[in-house]
Formats: structure tokens, sequence, C-alpha cells
């Protein structure tokens, strides 16, 4: 269905918010998930400097005054109190002023050879200075992706950010230049290598000086907690917000949301396993899947408080599952484990046993990886076996990749939030199944769901479709699909937890009215029994974004991490 004219996106997603209600995200609206703006930072040092760290401070304001008219020779200041700063740190590893004036001037530095486009990259660079000037140049990696000439480097002390998902801004203070390094171009193999489009990403700027040499390096502070100089251990600075918020600002995966709800067909190729940082085989994969009418950016602020936790970045890495939210979810659990079968070939987790957290409807297609389903949902639907029922190859194969599984091997723990695992009300009533009408059907679903229609079978109360059923169609307590996973007990050698939303409205825990709820999602139908725990949060259906949820999700992770 397309927008009539005059409708505005702003207007029908206000709408769909109600339709989809069972598992939007509830209150954001048409607000900004992450903005960035540059400014421009001045060293306000919280005392008076005196002796080398006064001739410092002189430094970086001759250098301010320098940038437009001689980049060099601001270089070349910026380069002197970097070398004096890192002399006194090293002789009083203690003075936080020796520190910050460090990372100042190693942070303006890295903005000044980006803005005046200067290369110490590909050879080393002659920089001028009053003391004889630095020969500037960058340390090697045997890793090629780590090639600095790929990225642009923005220091992170340069950004402002604000929005709905960035409202905490998570640091961590040490030696260095926190950055954000953003790839020069599209990787166009992501789909293949399992990685986001283009790299936006969180480093510590490093130099280090030998003589008139002056060495940048950068360190990834997701994977390591201090840096050397000179045989001195210093913490690693660290700015876990700006990366992702920049991500955000540049994607803006919110204008995508509703498109790849109304029109799935369409943003096909979206569907698929990303990797957020490098693949470390020495970490646990936490695997997360968003709900309907989303994106993976809706995790953002529970991996940016999470990332800010050295237990979560020494044990952990994020990868996510996005898909085209209008798919029916037992699909779009077929493409997970067909990523999953694919990934396993290329970044094999050996022993350490991935866990995956589901929100929403995310929690429904989560709740697929750990369930013996064999054949036992087809036999509930179809009544015969699948070599005797009348389908068409294309309708047999799709049909079986969805209807047909085992648990998934390679998962360790499960973590559901707010997962509407039993359906809800809101999916089938009228506005439901006006929502449900509002989205396209994929061409090769209209074949097959006729082929399905034909031959399935259907009981009194189940919910009836002329066609094969979609994201919000699967969603309800009586869809035949939703019934018969329900018969089906989850498999018992990996621990779930279950988090639920309570908006505060009071209410019974079963289905007598006024029932419990987050305002979307009952709890009689998240609940689950045989959970290691259980958590009901003061939340609306955002409840993944709520900060007893992410510490509970802390706590299980760490509970994770200590077997």
């Amino acid at each position: 269905m397309r927008l009539p004219a005059g409708l505005s996106a702003c207007w029908l997603h206000s709408l769909l918010r109600l339709t989809f209600s069972v598992l939007s995200v509830a209150g954001t609206g048409c607000t900004q998930y992450a903005t960035v703006s540059q400014t421009k930072p001045m060293f306000r040092p919280v005392r008076a400097l005196a002796g080398a760290l006064g001739s410092v401070q002189q430094s970086l304001q001759k250098a301010r005054g320098e940038e437009q008219r001689a980049p060099r020779v601001a270089l070349g200041e910026y380069l002197t109190a970097a070398e004096a700063s890192q002399r006194e740190l090293l002789a009083h590893p203690d003075d936080t002023g020796a520190r910050d004036a460090y990372n100042f001037a190693v942070a303006r530095v890295l903005g000044l050879l980006q803005d005046a486009k200067l290369d110490p990259w590909t050879k080393p660079l002659n920089v001028p200075s009053a003391s004889g000037g630095f020969v500037l140049t960058s340390k090697p990696d045997r890793r090629p992706q780590w090639n600095p000439i790929l990225y642009t480097f923005t220091p992170a002390d340069q950004f402002d950010v604000k929005g709905s998902y960035v409202t905490k801004r998570n640091t961590k203070e040490g030696v260095g230049a926190p950055s954000v390094a953003v790839g020069r171009s599209i990787n166009e193999n992501a789909a293949n290598d399992f990685a986001i489009p283009r790299v936006f990403y969180g480093v510590t700027a490093m130099i280090r000086f030998s003589g008139r040499t002056a060495v940048i390096a950068f360190e990834d502070p997701l994977a390591t907690e201090t840096v050397e100089i000179d045989r001195h251990q210093f913490p690693l600075a660290a700015d876990f917000t700006v990366p992702l918020a920049v991500l955000l600002a540049s994607a803006k995966p919110q204008k995508m949301e509703l498109s790849r709800l109304l029109h799935p067909a369409e943003y096909a190729e979206t569907a698929r396993i990303s990797r957020l940082e490098p693949y470390d085989p020495k970490k646990t994969v936490v695997l997360v899947v968003h709900g309907l009418m989303d994106s993976p950016a809706t995790w953002t602020p529970m991996i940016n408080e999470l990332r800010s936790h050295p237990a979560i970045r020494r044990n952990y890495q994020f990868w996510f599952y996005s898909y085209p939210s209008g798919y029916p979810y037992p699909y779009s659990a077929a493409i997970l484990r067909h990523n999953l079968d694919s990934i396993e070939k290329r970044y094999p987790l050996g022993n350490r046993k991935m866990v995956v957290i589901g929100h929403s409807m995310g929690g429904c297609i989560t709740r697929l990886l750990i369930t013996d389903a064999e054949e036992k949902i087809w036999m509930s639907l179809f009544k015969k076996m699948p070599d005797k029922v009348s389908l068409s190859p294309e309708s047999r194969k799709l049909l079986t990749d969805a209807l047909i599984f085992k648990h998934r091997s390679e998962i360790g723990r499960v973590i559901f939030i707010s997962a509407p695992l039993r359906g809800s009300q809101l999916a089938s009533n009228w506005l439901g199944r006006v929502g449900a009408r509002l989205i396209t059907a994929p061409k090769m679903f209209l074949s097959i769901g006729q082929d399905a229609l034909s031959v399935s079978t259907f009981q009194h109360e189940d919910l009836k479709l002329n066609r094969i059923p979609n994201s919000v169609d699967t969603l309800a307590p009586n869809n035949r699909f939703v019934k018969a996973v329900n018969a089906i007990p989850l498999y018992s050698g990996i621990p779930y937890h279950v988090i639920c939303g309570d908006r505060g409205r009071g209410g019974n825990r079963d289905k007598t009215p006024p029932v419990m709820s987050d305002g979307f999602v009952p709890y009689w139908s998240s609940h689950l029994e045989g959970a290691q725990s259980e958590l009901i949060v003061p939340s609306g259906h955002s409840s993944h974004q709520n900060q007893q949820t992410i510490g509970e999700v802390l706590r299980i992770l760490e509970v994770h991490s200590g077997q």
C-alpha cells in the first residue's frame, strides 16, 4: 500500500503506532534517534598550569592561532605540546593535568590532519617546530582492515551528541584521544563479511615520541583496557557513545523502519546478521533481535550502557539481526537460521555459545531458535507429512524452512524482553486487522499462500485468511502457528530469562481483566514457565531501553561469563 497524496509519513507513523502498537517502539514518534554537531573544543585545565605544563598551554594557544593560516606550523606546536605533556606524565603518572593536556594535544593533531588534508599515513610527514621539527608517521599494523588510509578520524571531543537514543554519554578516563573512525568507502562485500556497509568505529589515538619522530597509533578500547608508553602502563581513554551516535545520525535507520514493515520485499537484502565490531574469537557473541517496525538502532541505549562496563568489554562482542518486519516472523526466523549456518563457517564460535536477546517480535523469532519443532507444527497445519502434501517446489521449500526446524546448538542462553510469545489481542482486533492489510505481501508469498491455503486445515476459532500471514497476523493469539508453536516446550538444555514491562496501571497476571501489560504486550503472553529468572520492570513496551532492564541484562551476562 502506497501513501496517498497529502498523507504525511509522520501521521502514518502515529497511526501505525496504534495499529501495530502490539510490538512497535512506543514513544519514539518522529523524534531523532541521534543528532551530532561539531564544535571547536577549548583546553580548560582544572588548575593553573605552571612550569613545563605552562609552556604546554602556551604551545596549545599558539597552535590554535595558526590553524587556518599555517596548518603545519600549528601541527608543530600541537606536537610540541603533546611531547612535553607526555614527558611530564611519564615523570608524574598521576598528574591529571599532564594527562589532559596530552589528550587534548593528540586530539588536535588528529583533527588538524583531517581538516588540512595532511597525510602521515602513506609516507612520513615533516612538521616544522621551534625545537627543530618532527617527523610524523603512523605505526604499521599487520591487520589490513586497520590501515589508517582507509578511514577519516575525528576526535570525539569535537562532537556534541543528543537524541532519544543517546541520552547518556559513556566515557572512560585515561590516556589518549578517543576518536571516531569512519570508512572512506562502502564495503561492497559487507553481506559476506557480516559487517555494516560503512565502518563507524571508536578508536583511541596515541602519539609516542622517539627523538624527533612522532608515531601515531590507534588502540581499540573494546579490546584493550591499558596502554603502554615508555614501559609505563596507563588506563586507555575511551568514548563509547559518540561512535554509536555518529553511526545513527549518518544511517538514519528510522527512515526505513516504516517502509520495511509496509513493503518488506523491497528490503529483502537487509535481512541478515551484522557485526557491530571486529570479530574476536575470545569473546562471546551477544546477538540482539529487534521487533516490529523497528531496526537494530533500538538497541543503542542498551549497548551504549553495557559497553561502559569492563567485564562486558572483556567477555562479549555485539552482533545484530536485522530484517524487514513485515515478513511473518517464522519466515524471518528461517532467514536467521540460514545466516547462522553461514556465519559459523566464517566466524566459528567454538565453545563460546552465543547469548541471544530478543525484544518484542524479536523475542518470538528467538523462541524458534530454542525449539525442537521438527514436523509438529507442519502436522498441526496440514495433517499430513510433507511428502504427502501437494505443493509446488517453491511453496514446499519456503514452508518447510519456516515450519520444520530444531533448536540451534550454537546458542547458550536467551533473554526475552516484552515478547508476545502467545500473541496479543491487539493484533487480532479491528486495528490489527486494518494494520495487517496495509502490508504489501512479497510476490513470492502470493502463490505460496494460495498453495498453502488449499491444503491447510482450520479450527473454528482460528484466524482465517485468504493469503499467507504477514507479521501482524503471526502475532494474533488465534493464529494457527502461534497456537501450534506454544504447544511445543522449549528445548531444556538452553537456559532462558524473561523481562516484562508493566506500565504501572496494575492488573492481573492471567487473562482476567484488567490484565497486567506494558501497554501492548500482556504479562500472560510474555511469561514463560521454566525461566531461570523473571523480572517485571516499570516500563512501557520499550522495556529493553529501561535502566532496570539493562541492569538485569548486565547481571545475566555476568552470570553467563562466570560459567
